[in-house]
């Protein structure tokens, strides 16, 4: 996951609730270089224009928040806010997206996220995919965001000024969705993902705070101004801690997804506020967290000592490279459910996407491609095979928007975005909205129109 990261601003001088409706429950489903290229612009003014009635404005029905129960069943879309002539930009990536805003002209195109014309494009895509919920993150270089001066100076060398700001637009941009989404009196909602990957999360700043105690500050005063746009599970409004890929299964090594349970327990103040869940990467390739040990022959289900989520996992059955092949996606247990299953576009191979040169054909062996060799979304069709026989409360899809390397390769192939570029126009998105309208088919009433 390449991990990018405000200022409480008006939010945390403010907190009037904005909220339309009653609490809904419990839920179940129905729901770069300068100078742009004047074909690039043309495709985007057509793939704009073309758009039907039903898919040219967020929907009005705003509702309470989103109550998950056992009976649940919740769509939910990976989604970054992290793009801004002054935050990241698409100058290294190979697809280039459909939207396009002004001010990011001059630094090779693509668009704003704080543009609010993109913020709507981009909640009437969601809505026309019938997802119930994005996840947005602020996950890279928490404590260079929220902590002093006086941190930056002792712990930090690398958190220049000018890389300070860059990451604090980040997370700007991502707290704006809050007050963005509420404007446009969207159903959606919003989950946010924080970073736990960073020990120095938990080193306590002037202030006698952690960065992670600031982030959630962060997110609880958004949460509390804005809490229709809450998923609340457990009982409480969900929130999900990031912890990077590869997890030390061993208590006794304390390793920091340990560390950061046992401070949130020491902190009930935050505690019984919130739902945390945490999140890793590449669980597929992780035995030690499984709860069966051994060569899988389907979705594997990982140890609730552990029980984290998935941000990405690899679906390769017939791969041969050793030692971790073949490649089949996790998911954990909440009782008679399946908790959480993520399905993906495209997945990189253990050596990433291109082998030997990460940067062109030929595809790594064990990589699983955007297109198959008719054409198909095979990885992700497949996935989503898996998805209908678990059930899950919760489906993540991966992803909407990264599009930046390292995580993202070199062709249409090796990304693994949804939103319409023009490396594959709208065809991932016709393809997720396909797919979860036959999900919904299957799990109750379904959500998508015709």
């Amino acid at each position: 996951m390449c991990k990018l990261c405000g200022r409480h601003g008006q939010a945390e001088r403010n907190e009037t609730t904005l909220c339309a409706g009653d609490v809904v429950r419990p839920f179940r489903s129905h729901a770069r270089r300068s100078g742009l290229p004047a074909v690039l612009l043309l495709l985007a003014l057509l793939s704009l224009t073309s758009l039907s009635a039903s898919q040219t404005a967020p929907s009005s029905a705003a509702t309470g928040p989103l109550v998950v129960d056992h009976n649940s069943h919740l769509v939910v879309m990976e989604y970054e806010n992290w793009f801004g002539p002054r935050a990241v930009t698409f100058q290294t990536a190979a697809a280039m997206p459909l939207l396009q805003s002004a001010d990011m002209q001059a630094v090779g195109g693509g668009y704003d996220s704080a543009d609010p014309a993109v913020i709507r494009q981009h909640l009437t895509w969601f809505e026309y995919l019938g997802i119930d919920a994005a996840l947005i993150e602020v996950t890279n270089n928490v404590s260079c965001i929220f902590n002093s001066e006086w941190f930056i100076k002792k712990y930090l060398p690398y958190c220049t000024p000018s890389f300070r700001l860059y990451n604090q637009t980040i997370r700007n941009n991502t707290g704006n969705t809050y007050p963005a989404w509420t404007q446009l009196g969207t159903r959606l909602k919003l989950i946010p993902l924080l970073g736990g990957s960073d020990q120095d999360v938990l080193f306590k700043d002037i202030d006698g705070k952690t960065a992670l105690e600031k982030e959630i500050e962060y997110f609880g005063v958004l949460m509390r101004q804005y809490p229709c746009l809450n998923v609340v599970y457990e009982g409480k409004p969900l929130i999900l801690i990031f912890l990077g890929a590869g997890q030390d299964p061993n208590r006794s090594d304390n390793p920091l997804w340990y560390q950061i349970r046992k401070f949130l327990k020491a902190h009930p103040e935050i505690d019984r506020k919130y739902t945390f869940k945490m999140m890793a990467g590449y669980l597929d390739s992780q035995p030690d967290l499984w709860a069966t040990q051994g060569t899988p022959t389907g979705p594997v289900k990982i140890n609730p000592e552990y029980g984290f989520w998935s941000w990405v996992d690899r679906l390769n059955p017939s791969c041969t490279v050793q030692p971790y092949c073949p490649y089949y996606p996790s998911y954990n247990q909440a009782g008679p459910r399946v908790q959480n299953f993520t399905a993906s576009i495209a997945t990189a191979g253990q050596n990433g996407w291109g082998c030997p040169n990460p940067n062109a054909p030929p595809y790594c062996p064990d990589a699983s491609l955007r297109l198959g060799d008719d054409g198909s979304y095979a990885t992700f069709d497949a996935f989503m095979d898996y998805a209908r026989r678990l059930d899950p409360i919760f489906l993540i899809i991966h992803q909407f928007n990264e599009f930046v390397p390292p995580d993202e390769g070199f062709d249409a192939n090796t990304d693994d975005d949804v939103e319409p570029a023009n490396l594959w126009g709208r065809g991932a998105l016709e393809v997720v909205r396909h797919q979860i309208k036959l999900y919904r088919r299957q799990t109750g009433p379904e959500a998508i129109p015709d």
